[in-house]
């Protein structure tokens, strides 16, 4: 039987990606001393917003998603970013895989919300792993699965999620609409001469906030 641990190394920018990617450098080490040929990887990965302290700033951001302070530790629950895989090729002792995992800017998924509510500090994450090992048998290949207790936890900087969206989305993000709503928004962007979508929604917002 092997036994395999695991850690994170690091979580970088992936610069040439086409779309935003994150890179887990995971650490995995085989304590037995069987040889691995081969790991088909799976992990789901979740934010711990428990783990850090909030400015004010950042809870007013937050209240979306948590409510007020005074809700917090009811509301302030581990809740699931994304579901990444990988293959891993074969190692003795240890090795270093690297772990895509595929991001997004969308403002209705829950992790997008929270992190563009964070000033700095870090992203509290835990990877929860399992999968498939493939080592050396009596018969051939042995296939074992790794244990559903698996994990690894990191604290992911705010200024890595940061320059990922600065390099993919300079000075902007993403909003989804009802279809309805995007024709109603350019018919106003044309009936009142303005260049593009961004300036409708600041002309309306400002006169949201005149009429207060």
């Amino acid at each position: 039987m092997t036994s395999l641990d695991f850690s994170v190394d690091n979580v970088e920018v992936e610069p040439y990606a086409v779309t935003p990617n994150l890179t887990v450098r995971l650490r995995m080490s085989e304590t037995t001393g069987a040889t691995v040929r081969a790991v088909a990887l799976r992990a789901q990965v979740r934010i711990e917003p428990h783990r850090r302290p909030y400015s004010d700033a950042e809870g007013e951001a937050l209240h979306d998603l948590f409510g007020p302070r005074e809700r917090w530790s009811s509301t302030l629950r581990t809740f699931l970013w994304m579901e990444c895989s990988t293959v891993v090729q074969g190692f003795t002792g240890a090795t270093v895989a690297a772990l895509p995992m595929a991001c997004t800017y969308d403002f209705s998924v829950t992790a997008s919300k929270y992190m563009h509510g964070l000033r700095d500090g870090i992203i509290p994450i835990v990877l929860l792993l399992s999968g498939t090992v493939f080592t050396d048998g009596p018969r051939g290949f042995s296939v074992q699965q790794i244990p559903w207790d698996r994990s690894a936890a990191y604290e992911l900087p705010v200024e890595v999620w940061k320059l990922l969206m600065a390099t993919h989305y300079p000075a902007s993000g993403w909003v989804r609409l009802d279809h309805e709503t995007i024709a109603d928004l350019v018919r106003f962007k044309a009936a009142h001469g303005l260049t593009d979508l961004d300036s409708a929604v600041r002309q309306l917002l400002t006169a949201s906030q005149v009429q207060r």
